[in-house]
């Protein structure tokens, strides 16, 4: 009895082991075959070469970001945008999708600054993202800025106006580090750079 009981709790944890090295694994492959044939699937009624596809659009892309930083073209974007920013209907859903890239992408990154984030309670922080130190349209006072805390497991999160001095910038620490923490719910280890171990 003893042994089938030791048997079946040796298969369970074989079981969690497989589960652990798998999942992550398969779950990065289905999510980048996802990518790879909605990319390549744009130009399907014209191009039947599978990968083909994938690689011309990622060649547009790159074409158009090399065209897009010459001088010339920059003013002209500047003047798409412009008109995109003053038309009704389309400035809304416009200006919110460039400023999520912006954030993420562009030259005004904003999860650049860790922080953590003094809310609830004295002895609660919160992991956290420094991204306005000026919301003085909000007539706080210039002693808030905004932090933006990412959820768990999910793509939103919460924006809060604090005091500065409930803030704490978490400098040792890459950001992107730090982001993979909070949206794990703290389940992956952060390893701290050499330099800056005590």
């Amino acid at each position: 009895m003893r042994t089938r009981t030791s048997l079946w709790s040796r298969l369970l944890r074989y079981l969690g082991h497989g589960v652990l090295i798998l999942g992550p694994l398969v779950l990065t492959i289905v999510v980048l075959h996802w990518l790879f044939t909605r990319v390549d699937g744009l130009l399907r009624p014209y191009v039947n070469l599978p990968g083909l596809g994938f690689v011309l659009v990622l060649g547009f892309v790159l074409l158009v970001g090399w065209i897009g930083s010459f001088f010339l073209m920059r003013r002209g974007l500047a003047l798409i945008d412009g008109w995109l920013e003053r038309t009704p209907g389309v400035s809304f859903v416009y200006s919110s999708i460039r400023d999520f890239f912006d954030a993420f992408i562009g030259d005004k990154r904003r999860f650049t600054k860790a922080v953590l984030v003094n809310v609830f309670a004295d002895e609660v922080w919160l992991v956290g993202f420094l991204t306005d130190e000026d919301v003085t349209n909000f007539r706080l006072g210039a002693e808030y800025v905004s932090a933006y805390v990412p959820q768990a497991y999910n793509v939103a999160g919460q924006l809060y106006l604090v005091k500065r001095e409930r803030i704490r910038l978490i400098d040792h620490l890459p950001s992107a580090d730090v982001m993979k923490y909070a949206v794990t719910g703290g389940a992956v280890d952060i390893v701290t750079p050499p330099a800056d171990r005590s």
